[in-house]
């Protein structure tokens, strides 16, 4: 079935609108303008703010929006949820968790995303991405998404969680299953989301007679009031850590040698300049933010003369937000070494992204590895490019090429 015509984006726009996925800057500016909060009858309906302030605002307003429904699209099917499935009800706690519960959720996945614990993970992430860049340089050309960046966190994902990392490949399609192609297409999702949780079960299981030293054992060796974690909290924590920590910052790497790939300038200033790295890390990731999360509206609220009703879904667009020109001095543009970047891509309040230390440190690793070995490439056809959308924006196919033989 075609969709009708967005005539209005402010008040009918679709996220899943292919000229949306690919180009979404121009209608973040037209809503930021016109309303700030658009409204949508599309995709179960949703409102969807663009300007820093209220996302900032409705992010730290647990009262009104709630986290019990993080997608930004309804995939139950129309028959309704079933509940005779083993895994009906399963969360991913604490980004689907509101306090109390958040507060103690969050606090048992700090201590292994610390910048300490991350770190070590470099020595790995840095030798897998010069294996894949092995495998191809020779070549002259690649898939920079799916030979490359693609292949980076699922690899990373599975060694922390201590699975093998011949999982990489099944991780990959379990991710885009279910946060990809299946928010519109339900009967991908739900396949996807029984593998995936039914495989992470059996590895808890295994922990509990064998523990080993990985995320999966440090979570059940934890307490909470004096009683060890229920194994469904532990199910859930780890499938947050898969649907989370591999789709978003697989997306961010890709974008980002999406857009290095057509600016040599910014190439070469990080090359001639390494201590940049984690500076230009930021401002990518600040233009090109993946992640629109979701909030569930839990009592009717007047937002700025909207009104929202218990029920209604708010797409917390921290994309728009890290482009608002009223926060960011040229917005619109790359500022390589831009010096003040309080951005919003890993959320703000209790919600903020646990696992943002890794996936600063996979992107800082991948964008330095390629440039040691392949400082100047670029896009075969930029009209080619592909893009997924919706609830994590990035390149899926990306072919870009250089001088054959490489370094």
């Amino acid at each position: 079935m075609v969709a009708d015509p967005i005539k209005d984006w402010t008040n009918d726009y679709d996220i899943f609108d292919d000229s949306y996925i690919k180009d979404p800057f121009p209608v973040w500016d037209e809503i930021r303008s016109r309303c700030p909060v658009g409204h949508s009858g599309r995709w179960g309906g949703s409102w969807m703010p663009t300007k820093y302030a209220d996302l900032f605002a409705i992010a730290q307003d647990t009262e009104h929006f709630s986290s019990r429904d993080i997608l930004v699209a309804p995939v139950i099917p129309a028959g309704g949820a079933d509940t005779s499935d083993e895994f009906y009800g399963v969360r991913a706690p604490p980004i689907s968790s509101d306090p109390p519960e958040h507060t103690w959720a969050r606090r048992l996945l700090l201590p292994p995303f610390s910048m300490k614990s991350v770190a070590r993970f470099e020595d790995l992430t840095r030798g897998h991405c010069r294996s894949l860049i092995d495998g191809f340089i020779a070549e002259g050309r690649a898939d920079g998404a799916a030979d490359y960046a693609q292949q980076i966190p699922p690899y990373v994902i599975a060694t922390m969680l201590g699975v093998s990392t011949d999982m990489t490949a099944t991780f990959t399609n379990w991710v885009r299953d279910l946060l990809e192609l299946g928010l519109t297409r339900p009967e991908l999702r739900g396949p996807a989301r029984i593998a995936l949780l039914t495989f992470l079960t059996k590895e808890i299981q295994e922990r509990k007679k064998a523990p080993k030293d990985d995320l999966i054992s440090y979570l059940l060796a934890q307490e909470v009031d004096g009683q060890p974690v229920p194994d469904l909290h532990v199910l859930g924590t780890c499938l947050l850590v898969v649907i989370a920590g591999i789709d978003t910052t697989w997306s961010s790497i890709g974008s980002a040698l999406w857009h290095l790939a057509q600016h040599p300038e910014h190439r070469r200033r990080i090359i001639d300049d390494p201590d940049i790295i984690q500076v230009a890390v930021e401002e990518l990731i600040r233009a090109y933010s993946p992640v629109t999360m979701a909030r569930y509206v839990a009592s009717d609220v007047n937002y700025n003369g909207c009104p929202m009703k218990e029920g209604d879904r708010v797409l917390m667009n921290f994309p728009a937000a890290n482009r608002d020109p009223e926060k960011f001095p040229d917005a619109d543009k790359v500022v390589i070494d831009r010096a003040h970047n309080p951005h919003i891509a890993f959320g703000v309040g209790i919600h903020r992204c646990a696992g943002s230390n890794l996936a600063r440190m996979e992107m800082r690793v991948a964008i330095e590895e390629w440039l040691k070995r392949i400082p100047d490439f670029e896009l075969e056809d930029p009209a080619a490019v592909t893009w997924a959308g919706g609830q994590v924006r990035g390149p899926r196919s990306m072919m870009v090429r250089w001088a054959r033989g490489g370094n």
